[in-house]
């Protein structure tokens, strides 16, 4: 159970946000329903993780390769549920999301989307990035995916740790105990 109520998304005063949320997400998950008690933040939010969802050039796959791999070091499950379909949908192989929590040792990966996890663990784990995982990942990718690719791994860990933090959950019933401001 979530350690705040989740907002009310039929209040009046966010229903053109919540209207863009349900069009942009198909819904209102937990996250935004709780990401609601603070209209701004949420507005801020839906605009920035679209961007990285849907306008970067960072191929699909690896987007949601890395995003699985930030759910699994921050042990976000949340994150995990939400997005294993949504990387097998974009081309994720099955046996590579099994792989994931020990990838260094699998042979389901190339030699990008290994590039891509070492630097998703150091940005992860340490923060700071060896020069060598910094190297390796020049070898696969021009300085915009490379941009592109920091801000995924770093907004998705900022996702993690909204979502822990608050203790979110696909469990949690949205309803019970809905904070009515």
């Amino acid at each position: 159970m979530a350690h705040l109520p989740y907002a009310d998304p039929d209040r009046p005063e966010t229903a053109e946000l919540v209207a863009r949320i349900t069009a942009q997400r198909g819904g209102v998950l937990h996250l935004y329903a709780m990401l609601l008690h603070s209209p701004p933040v949420a507005d801020g939010w839906l605009h920035f993780l679209s961007a990285i969802r849907q306008r970067c050039v960072v191929p699909g796959a690896l987007r949601e390769l890395v995003i699985l791999q930030v759910a699994h070091l921050n042990g976000a499950p949340y994150e995990a549920e939400q997005h294993i379909p949504i990387a097998l949908r974009e081309g994720v192989h099955q046996a590579q999301v099994d792989a994931l929590p020990d990838w260094r040792a699998s042979d389901v990966f190339e030699p990008a989307q290994r590039a891509a996890l070492a630097y998703c663990d150091a940005m992860t784990q340490t923060i700071h990035v060896p020069a060598d995982v910094f190297a390796d990942l020049r070898t696969h990718f021009d300085p915009r995916a490379i941009v592109e690719l920091t801000a995924t791994v770093g907004a998705y860990n900022m996702v993690s740790r909204f979502l822990e933090a608050l203790g979110i959950s696909s469990a949690d019933d949205m309803r019970a105990g809905r904070a009515d401001r």
